[in-house]
């Protein structure tokens, strides 16, 4: 690996700092929950670095792909040098790890460093309704350390950041250099070649852009040697007691996304017009104020949680947050529209993915519906453009971060047209018009004629459940093409079609009744139609009770919910009769269509102790092994934005 190093440079702060805050330095509340991989500096698909182990001291900080991304943490207390972050290298005392908070927006530590604790909190401000947050590729790293023998010790943090960060293949030579621009200092690192938006695909990492320290409450400097620079941050606190402040993590992209052959900046630049050193400058400014938003935002989603579920759920919630988020990227197209694509982590890299879309909506539809329209905009833009004119919706938009058409190799009709009447449909319900599909009418009602023309059996068609093969007559996807056309019918009241939402309401309940006598095996019912003795969540149902649609008797949700229970693993209920594997986002789904909270927790609590006992350290796997724990395939996948589902049904009742 060839570099291109220039040393000797130690830059000094160069913008005014703020007072720290201290209070925002402890969670709002502690949580036990040991995530699979705990979240430590994420943004976007590319600028996301985790840390799968119980200690931080344990190994490398990693990239959701597994690659190295190393990030190193020391303390010097007088004399010794106490390292709490990263592989330990042998030159240093590793700290004693006390405890571990991961809380919506920040990840709380606290470390021995013998006389002096620390407290370290990763913060990614991703607010869900401040987009230049959402968007921005800066995080936080606020420290704090107090003695604990009542005296004075010398005292001086520092952060090393591996040129690694920004290369997808080690051998890739890097350029790392100091420089000054718009008042701010720092030290960067990037690769030489910078081959912007030249890769796609799944399981790779970026090596374009820059990862930037920025010399803002401490000294930033470049060390190591030309075979491996590192970005060095240095906070000397001198002779203190107690005493805390923060730094800056950021990563510009320079190009972010290509969206139908024109390439995009993210939000946050406001097409270019604001800088990443802005940007520095902007949060440098607005720490204690953007802190304290952040612990607010934490408290809500807790407290959500909290009361919908209990702590444990109040925990899962806490802990994904910022893994969802993570797996997009917020833009603006040239005609204003705001969109925010997913990428397919762990699956196939597709971009904006239809199927994914779907079962995180939970979070979006709770917290910012207007996220979830950017998700869907594109999809509904690319028939209206003409460049899908297929009588369903897409799958896909591309391979991320190039998203100028679908890519997928076979389509998936009614589970992508299902998908995308259903989501609609309830944000018109949120907004109580149909102003966000009104110039898509003609589409939407091309789908719901397709729905209804091959819903009621389906033919052996794909569907985003088909781990174990692919079948036909398929009765979940049957229950989605039902609660497409009703979606239908619902958009239509909305509109003021009363004659034409009537007659798909009741086409929609004609098909259900056929539905339940096709489906029904004695005390549940079945996978497929023509397949006796089988089962399989029917995930797809939960709109009924949301909407309060009666499309259903309500027989046949609680016989399916009584048989669930009979079903159950130790780690969760399986996705079908066929093997002992789940996707945890469709049973919280599931269990969101509990007719009591006891229910609820019985389904919810062996996803808890699954993400809690997993010996698979990665961001929490969507796919596993019921019996084991064990990932199957599946990470740091935007999908469990769906265990907000709970959430989303309590907000619905209010």
């Amino acid at each position: 690996m060839k570099h291109a190093l220039f040393t000797g440079i130690m830059l000094m702060l160069c913008m005014t700092t703020k007072a720290q805050p201290t209070g925002i330095l402890k969670p709002y509340r502690q949580t036990d929950l040991r995530l699979p991989s705990v979240p430590l500096i994420v943004n976007d698909p590319y600028f996301s670095i985790w840390s799968p182990y119980d200690k931080l001291t344990d190994g490398t900080t990693r990239h959701w792909t597994d690659q190295e991304k190393p990030l190193e943490g020391y303390l010097r207390v007088d004399d010794t040098t106490y390292q709490w972050m990263g592989a330990h290298n042998g030159q240093a005392t590793t700290a004693q790890q006390k405890s571990v908070s991961v809380l919506a927006t920040s990840s709380y530590y606290t470390f021995l460093c013998g006389p002096m604790e620390l407290d370290v909190v990763f913060t990614a401000p991703m607010l869900i309704d401040d987009y230049d947050l959402l968007s921005a590729p800066v995080n936080y790293i606020s420290y704090q350390v107090r003695a604990t023998d009542g005296k004075q010790h010398d005292a001086a943090l520092t952060l090393t950041a591996s040129s690694l960060l920004t290369v997808a293949d080690a051998k890739q030579p890097t350029r790392s250099e100091a420089g000054s621009q718009q008042g701010v200092s720092y030290v960067r690192t990037g690769t030489i070649e910078q081959p912007i938006l030249a890769k796609k695909g799944d399981a790779i990492s970026i090596d374009w852009g820059y990862l930037y320290l920025p010399a803002i409450n401490g000294e930033v400097s470049i060390k190591g040697d030309a075979a491996m620079p590192l970005l060095c941050y240095t906070h000397d606190f001198g002779r203190t007691g107690s005493a805390a402040s923060y730094m800056m993590v950021g990563y510009d992209e320079v190009q972010d996304i290509e969206y139908m052959f024109k390439r995009y900046k993210a939000y946050w630049t406001h097409d270019g017009t604001v800088s990443i050193f802005q940007l520095f400058r902007r949060m440098n400014a607005q720490y204690a104020n953007i802190m304290q938003r952040c612990r607010d935002f934490d408290r809500r989603i807790y407290d959500d949680g909290l009361q919908a579920g209990g702590a444990h759920y109040a925990e899962m919630l806490s802990g994904v947050y910022r893994h969802v988020i993570a797996a997009h990227k917020l833009f603006q197209d040239e005609e204003g529209n705001l969109l925010f694509f997913s990428k397919e982590n762990n699956s196939n890299g597709c971009v904006n993915t239809v199927d994914l879309t779907y079962p995180e909506a939970p979070l979006f539809l709770c917290y910012n519906p207007e996220l979830q329209k950017a998700m869907m905009t594109s999809i509904f833009e690319y028939s209206y453009s003409g460049r899908w004119t297929n009588p369903f919706a897409a799958h896909d938009l591309g391979t991320y971060p190039i998203a100028n058409g679908q890519v997928y190799g076979a389509d998936m009709p009614i589970e992508e047209a299902g998908n995308m009447l259903i989501l609609a449909a309830e944000l018109c319900r949120q907004d109580g018009q149909t102003t966000y599909v009104d110039k898509y009418w003609d589409i939407i009602t091309t789908w719901a004629n397709y729905l209804v023309e091959h819903g009621q059996d389906p033919a052996e068609q794909l569907c985003t459940d088909d781990f174990a093969g692919h079948w036909a007559h398929n009765a979940n996807l049957a229950v989605k093409a039902i609660m497409g056309i009703a979606a239908y019918a619902e958009m239509a009241r909305i509109k003021g079609l009363t004659e034409k939402a009537d007659q798909y309401l009741l086409r929609a309940k004609s098909m259900a009744h056929v539905w339940e006598e096709q489906a029904l095996d004695g005390d549940h019912y079945r996978l497929a139609f023509d397949r006796p003795d089988t089962w399989s969540q029917k995930y797809n149902m939960v709109w009924d009770k949301l909407w309060n649609t009666h499309i259903f008797n309500e027989k046949v949700m609680k016989r399916e919910m009584s048989y669930y229970l009979k079903k159950q693993n130790t780690y969760g209920l399986p996705l079908d009769c066929r093997q002992d594997y789940t996707k945890n986002d469709w049973i919280l789904w599931t269990a969101a269509m509990a007719a009591d909270q006891n229910t609820f927790l019985k389904l919810m609590e062996p996803v808890y102790k699954y993400m809690n006992e997993t010996d698979s350290r990665v961001p929490t796997s969507d796919w596993y092994d019921t019996k084991t724990a064990r990932m199957v395939g599946f990470k740091a996948r935007s999908v469990v934005g769906g265990f907000w589902m709970r959430v989303l049904m309590e907000k619905t009742k209010k």
